[in-house]
């Protein structure tokens, strides 16, 4: 959850909160040419010249003693999407998403919610962003171990001013939300990792912020319980439709969970697209190093794997083109007959046995 400040003496309520000054359909996040650079011990940090920019990191520490987190780095946030950014351990993915919210301070570059000037915002403005419109969610639970569930859950309201019936009547509904009805009264030592999480991800619903920053939540627990959280997450993401931003350095969990993936490396985005484009066209050796053991099949959709009707009369299955290339394999073989792939009405092609096989080889044409 996003970082909290000793409470205030009156509530703001949704209706109080300034609006978004963008028209709909604006990016939520909007960063451009971002930089995090962090300066040698007791000196200021600054922004490496045309020529430095340009050097390995190893090399630009020891020329200048700055260490580049995060590196000239350009994305929107789109509303309602689920924006993943993976990398390995040091890629600056877990930095650049304190950046959106000011927990750490950017050193250059554009930042803006609603587009909002986030970098210009004075502290009450910081404020209102950290306690309202974006909360984050944390790898390390941070939960009052004196408070039962319910009391951790409602504990940003709490922060917020909220009345006590009022906080612990939304703290109830939201621990119905995730799961944990049963255990309101429960002190989160008696709970597995698992259900901490929830409670976690509950505090950060409770408040009802526009937007949730999850910084590599899922990566402490067991793989079974992380996979429940991941179809949790789904799940939410399914019935309300917020907009999410997710950190993570599992591949498996970016390509399951994001509409768009950044994959960072020594601080600057390498490719951002699809989980279809990341697997199928990948921008460089890094990327395609990432991908290559995951089953295409599974990712890819059968648009890959289409040629032109040409004519034929076809009885076969019908398949849409967001259909994986692995359910038309089954559908081919099930039918032994081509897939007609189709939107509404409209003939967009056929899938056969050799088509869908290129695209498993990887060798098939980019998709249409």
């Amino acid at each position: 959850m996003s970082a909290l400040t000793p409470a205030q003496t009156t509530a703001t309520t949704a209706e109080d909160r300034p609006k978004p000054t963008a028209p709909p359909g604006s990016p939520v996040f909007s960063v451009q040419n971002l930089w995090k650079v962090f300066g040698p011990s007791g000196k200021a940090a600054r922004i490496p010249g045309s020529v430095e920019a340009a050097l390995p990191a190893d090399e630009l520490r020891a020329r200048t003693g700055c260490t580049v987190a995060v590196r000239d780095v350009s994305f929107d946030v789109r509303p309602g999407e689920v924006f993943v950014v993976m990398g390995l351990s040091g890629s600056g993915k877990s930095t650049l998403v304190r950046c959106l919210t000011r927990l750490i301070e950017p050193t250059a570059g554009e930042l803006r919610i609603d587009g909002e000037d986030v970098r210009a915002m004075d502290r009450a403005r910081l404020r209102e962003l950290r306690r309202h419109r974006a909360a984050m969610v944390f790898q390390h639970f941070g939960l009052l171990p004196h408070r039962t569930v319910l009391d951790n859950v409602a504990y940003g309201l709490q922060i917020q001013g909220v009345a006590k019936d009022e906080r612990r009547d939304r703290a109830r509904a939201v621990v119905e939300k995730v799961g944990l009805s049963g255990f309101e009264q429960c002190r989160p030592g008696r709970l597995s990792g698992g259900q901490q999480q929830r409670v976690g991800l509950a505090r950060a619903l409770a408040v009802d912020p526009e937007v949730l920053l999850f910084d590599e939540p899922f990566s402490a627990l067991d793989p079974l319980i992380r996979r429940d959280m991941q179809e949790e997450v789904l799940r939410l993401h399914r019935e309300e439709g917020r907009t999410m931003v997710f950190i993570t350095h599992d591949l498996q969990e970016a390509l399951r969970l994001g509409d768009r993936i950044a994959i960072m490396r020594a601080g600057e985005i390498v490719q951002c697209g699809t989980a279809e484009q990341v697997v199928g066209e990948p921008a460089d050796d890094y990327v395609r190093d990432f991908v290559r053991d995951v089953p295409r099949e599974h990712v890819l959709t059968v648009r890959r794997a289409m040629r032109p009707a040409d004519g034929d009369v076809l009885t076969g299955p019908v398949l849409k083109p967001t259909a994986t290339v692995s359910e038309a394999i089954e559908a081919v073989v099930r039918s032994g007959v081509p897939a007609r792939v189709m939107d509404g009405r409209r003939l967009l092609g056929v899938a056969d046995h050799a088509g869908l096989l290129e695209v498993v080889a990887g060798t098939a044409r980019e998709a249409a």
